[in-house]
């Protein structure tokens, strides 16, 4: 679609530290996206400014160093590490006689090479073709102009605006296809909350080490590496916990600082996992020096993704990294667990992990001695079936006195189907939550 120079292998990095800004970029996370997108950086260029410039968005004299970085190095592209408008991006490759990424452009570039399934590489068309439709202009100036010549005189259509109108066209029908994508997945999620199956997802800064943690867990092989967005797709797994029973275990794409909000967009039918999720496992890499800014970024996406009321239990993986720290098991002043200190790579603390993961899914667990006539038989079966019974004995007077262990709600739906009331049931002494 566009005559434009390829992307090559060798980029000159520029940073540039923005005094009007209260948030700069990262520019060690940035040289970690180029390596990801399989990019060698020649060279680095960084500055400071006031504020960017409205039309080269760096001054007169960096645009010189830049340029001489990119002569001396032959490097195919410049990279920024911060937003560029269309017109800066049309501007900088004028000056430059090279292709200009910004940050945003160097994502999207990673999530083409890493998307597998087809609704991932549908979502990351999508994310890329709205970023696209505002730089459509660049690529065909030579074709700005109307059609001409016998037979095709009239209103015609410059090839920009056919270009702009395909488009368009492309985009809904990528909508159309994630629409049905979306209904599937919910149509999975209510089959599995009529089924009462729990939902864990794991999220996390991206390079947390979720796709580990996720192998360790479920014998999985889902592509891991050291690098940043090595998972796109999510991927589900079911898993049988003690007292839970079946569990829907699902990884999910990682998270960076100043996600676009195009992604996030985009990747809405993947991050709705995560907003149905019964628990989050927010994965954290602990030996990170900006761990805690990482925190803050994921809990800032769960929010704009409406998830920030699902119930999250913190696992701070790579303890392997840190010296002599053993797995443990933080709690909070109710004594539930709210962190878990591991290593996926040793396996170091996965068993504290599991404890504290059926722990936090069986808060409303019940452990109940009740007492059941012989017209109860109905609910003896059910409980029976359910696999909830622990302990049986019967009485003189012919009632069986049954020790059961389950889930509140699974508690009440098979008292419903046995066609009785809560206040129906007798109970045997000391009888109720233990």
């Amino acid at each position: 679609m566009f005559e434009r120079p390829d992307v090559g292998e060798r980029a000159v990095i520029v940073h540039i530290d923005f005094s009007s800004h209260n948030e700069s970029e990262d520019l060690g996370e940035f040289v970690e996206l180029v390596r990801s997108a399989g990019v060698e950086a020649v060279d680095e260029v960084t500055g400071s400014r006031n504020q960017p410039s409205s039309r080269l968005f760096v001054g007169e004299g960096k645009l010189e160093e830049i340029r001489a970085a990119v002569q001396v190095n032959e490097a195919d592209v410049v990279l920024f590490n911060h937003s560029l408008s269309p017109s800066q991006e049309r501007n900088l490759e004028r000056e430059l006689k090279c292709r200009v990424l910004d940050r945003t452009g160097v994502i999207l570039d990673i999530f083409a090479q890493r998307a597998r399934t087809h609704e991932g590489k549908l979502q990351v068309e999508l994310a890329q073709l709205e970023h696209m439709s505002t730089r459509l202009i660049r690529g065909w100036t030579h074709l700005e102009r109307q059609k001409g010549g016998i037979g095709l005189r009239g209103p015609g259509e410059t090839q920009l605006e056919t270009d702009r109108r395909l488009l368009r066209g492309r985009i809904k029908a990528i909508h159309r296809r994630l629409d049905k994508v979306r209904r599937q997945r919910d149509q999975g999620r209510r089959a599995r909350k009529r089924a009462d199956i729990p939902t864990v997802s794991l999220v996390g800064y991206t390079n947390a080490g979720k796709s580990t943690l996720f192998n360790h867990i479920t014998t999985a092989s889902v592509y891991a590496a050291d690098q940043l967005f090595a998972t796109l797709d999510p991927t589900l797994r079911r898993l049988d916990l003690p007292d839970i029973g079946p569990v829907v275990m699902a990884d999910t794409v990682g998270f960076i600082r100043h996600l676009p909000h195009k992604l996030v967009e985009a990747f809405r039918a993947t991050l709705e996992e995560t907003t149905e999720a019964s628990l989050l496992l927010h994965v954290i890499d602990c030996a990170d020096e900006r761990r805690d800014e990482n925190i803050e970024q994921v809990e800032d996406v769960l929010l704009e993704i409406g998830a920030h009321e699902v119930p999250v239990l913190q696992v701070y993986n790579k303890i392997d990294l840190l010296e002599d720290f053993q797995p443990r098991v933080d709690r909070n002043e109710d004594g539930l667990p709210v962190r878990v200190w591991v290593s996926a790579m040793t396996g170091a603390g996965i068993q504290m992990l599991f404890d504290a993961v059926v722990e936090r899914l069986a808060e409303d667990v019940l452990q109940l001695s009740v007492l059941l006539g012989p017209h109860d038989g109905k609910l003896r079966a059910l409980l029976h079936e359910a696999g909830s019974v622990i302990d049986e004995a019967y009485l003189d007077n012919g009632d069986a006195q049954v020790e059961v262990r389950l889930q509140s709600r699974d508690w009440h739906q098979l008292l419903s189907k046995a066609g009785m009331r809560a206040d129906q049931v007798r109970y045997a002494e000391n009888a109720g939550l233990k």
